[in-house]
């Protein structure tokens, strides 16, 4: 199936060295809309795939709407002159917008992907019970996991997965923070019969940023 996309990518003068967690902060003060934080109507969180996702990769702040977060995106677009991240002020000199539909779904060649920033699969208690786990059950139970979290945004995408999804892994653990937290993501590349559409993220913390994907390349079967 096609998801619509919107990729919002802010030049700044100089790279921003600020998480994704402050710049989703401060878009979604500056803009009175539920759907740029993550936020219901009546102020609750819900708990659902963020249409509108917050990165910074390699110091460039990139923000990507989704479906309904397209055209909220576009709409603010033109508003965005500055960042305002904590004590420091980012003056924008170029933006670049891409709107495009994505595909999204199962394939039959494996697609590969790159982690642009760290995958979120565990929190502290999961990495807890993983680390008594062998090697081989390790890497069998991060597979299990990338497969409930594509299961996830395909039912959020209102998408039905009706076969298997087969993953292969090569991944490296690596200490980060969320909200102050100290937690171990995953680093590296990882193969699936699956479309991922550029930029989504995967995992816990989608909406500050972890788990960002990018396709660069697919295995053609013989």
């Amino acid at each position: 199936m096609d998801i619509a996309t919107i990729i919002l990518i802010l030049k700044t003068k100089v790279p921003v060295i600020d998480t994704p967690q402050k710049l989703r902060g401060y878009i979604g003060n500056k803009f009175d809309n539920p759907i740029l934080h993550h936020h219901s109507n009546g102020q609750n969180n819900v708990y659902s795939y963020p249409k509108v996702q917050y990165k910074i990769i390699g110091g460039t702040p990139i923000i990507i709407g989704i479906e309904e977060g397209v055209d909220v995106l576009r709409s603010i677009s033109g508003e965005i002159i500055e960042l305002e991240l904590g004590d420091k002020t980012y003056s924008i000199e170029e933006k670049q917008i891409i709107e495009k539909n994505q595909e999204f779904g199962l394939t039959k060649d494996l697609q590969k992907y790159i982690f642009l920033t760290p995958w979120l699969a565990l929190n502290e208690k999961n990495y807890s019970n993983f680390n008594y786990l062998q090697p081989k059950e390790q890497i069998l139970r991060l597979h299990k996991i990338l497969t409930g979290n594509l299961l996830s945004i395909s039912k959020f995408l209102e998408y039905v997965v009706l076969e298997q999804i087969n993953i292969k892994t090569k991944l490296q653990p690596k200490k980060v923070y969320s909200k102050g937290i100290p937690l171990i993501g995953f680093d590296g590349e990882f193969q699936v019969n699956f479309n991922i559409p550029d930029y989504f993220g995967i995992g816990k913390s989608v909406s500050r940023g972890f788990g960002t994907v990018r396709k660069y390349g697919e295995i053609k079967e013989t």
